[in-house]
């Protein structure tokens, strides 16, 4: 008789006195045909490989969101629901509805879900439940990759990808726009209020109200948080403009020399008419790519020599310029996490896109040796292919950029900075056109970043794969290193 998760008391390392409420997970019973799932794939498949790893990964903070006592209805098991998310975007599977029906018809998820048949709300439920916890997989996983041999930081490269949020560009309004709108419905409003205290009284509720005034009350809310979001985002920006201003000026004064490039215009802490929100994810932003503009968010990442994410974030902000610095830092808290070396990372290649003087004088000095472009991709290779190599000693006086063109140019810099084309924009190629993940499923900038890490987790789950370095036995918890389980299938 199979064995209820409540019968398996402490199932998770928990007191025998405890016992959670779980539907049962079990790949090991034998059917009549096939005699049993192990089975049913061949052992290198990937499914078993996840199914594998999920073993060997800490899951507390998935628990703490369930009861143990043994009560109330059964739940899928964290373990089985989070190899199930892995396995899915290891596939570049986002949807929860597609990743029901493939419960019921694909074989390697029947293996992933134990035969379980968990439904998409259930799915979309679970993953939104467990955000947080999801998005620690990340240093989890980067643990592993350590462990096998596969993160030797070295020169680590940086850049962002603009991913499509799951909304639409025309679901934008400018401002000018929600201001008439805005004022619309108001008007709308008293003369429905009007109309209504003379039919039901001036002090009465009128519970006959239609439902459609109730979607338009929606509908003007919605709309004046639209424009207030773009009024306060005016005002953020008109204090950056001043604080620039009266930087430059003070420059100015300092060295008593104009500064070059166009003066900053005087702040307006009123929105342009043409600005706009989206009223789908608020949260989300218009960003511009190589092939036109997405409504989205800017998903950054910090790629090692052998492709490994060590590094990612979401940010709302549609440039670079602002990430360096933050990223600089995630980058060591992660690898430290990991159990890597303190000073693992040597270099760090990034391109104009990460350029201002004041990244380069605000890094840290014990820091890695920062190789950033000053200029478009494109002029820095075209620089890089003509221009002599500098010779001799340093010259005095040199600007912080013309030290950073030098240094690029030196043999050193030239090696290490062709590495940044090798290894962050393949990997971009493989989450986005590999896989497929492209977009995000969920809304809001929170959703997003745990949605992009899940994306990095599993980038760095198909390199261990593919590696073969891994021996998936499980030893108290771990994955144990030497001859591997697994052979790479494709490089």
């Amino acid at each position: 008789m199979r064995k209820s998760s409540y019968a398996r008391a402490g199932a998770y390392g928990e007191s025998e006195k405890m016992g959670y409420n779980f539907k049962s997970v079990d790949r090991e019973t034998a059917y009549l045909l096939p005699p049993n799932m192990r089975e049913w794939l061949p052992t290198k498949h990937l499914a078993w490989f996840i199914v594998d790893a999920v073993e060997s990964l800490d899951l507390k903070k998935f628990y703490l969101r369930y009861r143990s006592d043994g009560r109330g209805s059964a739940a899928y098991e964290p373990k089985m629901m989070t190899a199930l998310l892995l396995y899915s975007y290891c596939l570049g599977e986002q949807s929860s509805r597609e990743i029901e029906k493939a419960c019921e018809v694909d074989v390697a998820f029947r293996v992933v879900a134990g035969n379980g048949r968990p439904d998409h709300a259930t799915i979309c439920r679970f993953r939104a439940e467990h955000e947080e916890a999801l998005k620690g997989l990340f240093l989890e996983v980067l643990r592993l990759c350590r462990e096998c041999g596969l993160v030797k930081a070295g020169a680590i490269a940086l850049d962002g990808t603009k991913i499509k949020a799951n909304a639409a560009l025309s679901a934008n309004r400018d401002y000018e726009h929600l201001k008439k709108e805005v004022d619309r419905l108001f008007e709308e409003a008293k003369a429905k209020d009007a109309e209504e205290d003379k039919l039901y009284g001036k002090d009465r509720r009128g519970d006959e109200m239609p439902d459609a005034l109730g979607t338009k009350e929606g509908r003007l809310k919605m709309l004046q948080e639209a424009k207030a979001r773009l009024e306060t985002e005016a005002a953020a920006e008109a204090a950056k403009q001043a604080a620039r201003i009266v930087k430059r000026e003070a420059e100015e004064a300092e060295t008593g020399k104009k500064k070059r490039g166009r003066k900053p215009s005087k702040p307006d802490e009123k929105p342009e008419n043409d600005a706009k929100a989206n009223v789908t994810d608020p949260e989300s932003r218009i960003m511009k790519t190589r092939s036109g503009y997405v409504q989205g968010y800017n998903a950054q990442a910090a790629v090692t020599e052998e492709q490994v994410i060590v590094a990612a974030e979401v940010t709302q902000e549609c440039n670079d310029v602002g990430q360096l610095l933050p990223m600089l830092a995630k980058i060591a808290e992660n690898l430290k996490a990991a159990g890597a070396s303190p000073d693992a990372m040597k270099a760090a290649l990034a391109d104009a896109g990460y350029w201002s003087d004041a990244n380069i004088s605000g890094a840290k000095a014990d820091g890695p040796e920062l190789f950033v472009a000053t200029n478009k991709d494109w002029k820095q290779r075209k620089a890089m292919r003509e221009a002599p190599a500098p010779r001799g000693r340093i010259p005095a006086g040199m600007s912080v950029r013309e030290r950073m063109e030098r240094t690029l140019l030196t043999k050193h810099g030239r090696a290490l900075y062709k590495l940044r084309g090798q290894t962050i924009e393949p990997t971009f190629g493989q989450i986005k056109d590999g896989r497929g993940c492209d977009g995000f499923s969920r809304r809001g900038v929170k959703a997003a970043d745990s949605e992009w890490s899940l994306m990095c987790t599993t980038h760095n789950l198909l390199k261990l794969w593919r590696s073969g370095k891994a021996k998936l036995r499980l030893i108290s918890g771990r994955f144990s290193l030497g001859t591997p389980t697994f052979t790479p299938v494709y490089a």
